[in-house]
């Protein structure tokens, strides 16, 4: 009965130091530039960056009625095609630029059902000036980059670290980007 009570009571512990089911790893290997939880766009459930700790991760701040938009299509390429190598983007809606729904379902309609996205999307937030979500601060910070229209592109080698920054313009799957990612997969 004493042992079993100390059993409990370390689950609890762990539980209330990680968070139910959270407790792995990456997690505690999460380097600061992925420590954050934020809601998805689908559901508003939160979702720790930290899963992501370890993989080649390319940032995108994303809108919905842009001229660069078409590029979810280029991103998903690339998701497919570098996912399986430890590679993921990650997409954050914002309406900075005025061109993202102020409506959530619409901006997943978008980009789910529209475009076929399978990597991660968050929920709208801002991405530049002091009320940028703090992943975004801090890559502007790293980078001396930040965000100056949408479809931005930061990527981010496996230690957690900027490698890159690429402007709106940059297509996802040209020789730029895609050698930038292919040497930030071959580093270890």
């Amino acid at each position: 009965m004493k042992n079993r009570r100390r059993s409990i009571l370390a689950a609890a512990a762990v539980t209330a130091l990680f968070g139910s089911g959270l407790a792995t790893p990456a997690f505690a290997a999460c380097p600061p530039l992925l420590d954050h939880t934020l809601p998805r766009l689908q559901d508003e459930q939160p979702q720790s960056l930290c899963q992501q700790a370890g993989k080649v991760v390319l940032v995108v701040n994303t809108a919905s009625y842009c001229g660069y938009t078409g590029q979810f299509k280029g991103l998903e390429a690339l998701q497919k095609r570098y996912g399986a190598r430890g590679f993921t983007v990650l997409g954050f809606p914002s309406n900075d630029f005025r061109q993202e729904d102020a409506d959530a379902a619409k901006t997943a309609e978008v980009c789910f059902n529209h475009y076929g996205v399978s990597f991660p999307m968050f929920a709208t937030g801002p991405v530049r000036g002091a009320a940028a979500q703090p992943l975004f601060r801090q890559l502007a910070q790293a980078t001396g980059t930040a965000p100056q229209w949408n479809f931005n592109k930061y990527l981010v080698g496996r230690d957690g670290k900027p490698v890159a920054h690429f402007g709106s313009n940059a297509e996802p799957t040209g020789p730029a980007l895609t050698a930038a990612i292919e040497q930030a997969l071959a580093a270890r």
